[in-house]
Formats: C-alpha cells, structure tokens, sequence
C-alpha cells in the first residue's frame, strides 16, 4: 500500500511591525501524483488580509501536544 504524502495547512497572522506572529494549524494537505495538493480546512481565518497561509512538513510526534497554537518570532 502506497503512503499518500501529507502536509501541514498553517494560518500566521501579522500582528504588525516588531510584534510577533501567531501560527495555528487550520487544515491538511494531500499530493497528488501529479505534484498538485487537496486542501482539507479545518477552519478559515476570519482576518485574511493580515493572514499568510503556508504548507508545511508535518512537525514530530513529540511535538504533537503543542499542535494548535505556536508562536514564533516574525
């Protein structure tokens, strides 16, 4: 059985000029065999215009806790 690749659906909201960025997890991603994803959200964020949507490696099991809400430096 082949193993179909996934990818993390991650929303980071600026929060403007020297604040930090916010990332939470909205959704999965699936390849296709031609290179092409389906997008499976979670949710949508509600302030789009702030809002960067990135597809990301799924992170490791241990980091499986922190999952929804993880903030980083911009």
């Amino acid at each position: 059985m082949k193993t179909q690749q996934m990818m993390e659906i991650l929303g980071v909201v600026n929060r403007g000029e020297g604040k930090r960025s916010f990332w939470t997890r909205i959704g999965t991603a699936f390849a296709n065999r031609d290179g092409s994803f389906n997008l499976r959200f979670s949710y949508l964020p509600a302030d789009m215009a702030n809002t960067t949507i990135q597809l990301r490696e799924p992170r490791a099991a241990k980091d499986e806790g922190d999952e929804v809400d993880q903030v980083t430096a911009s």
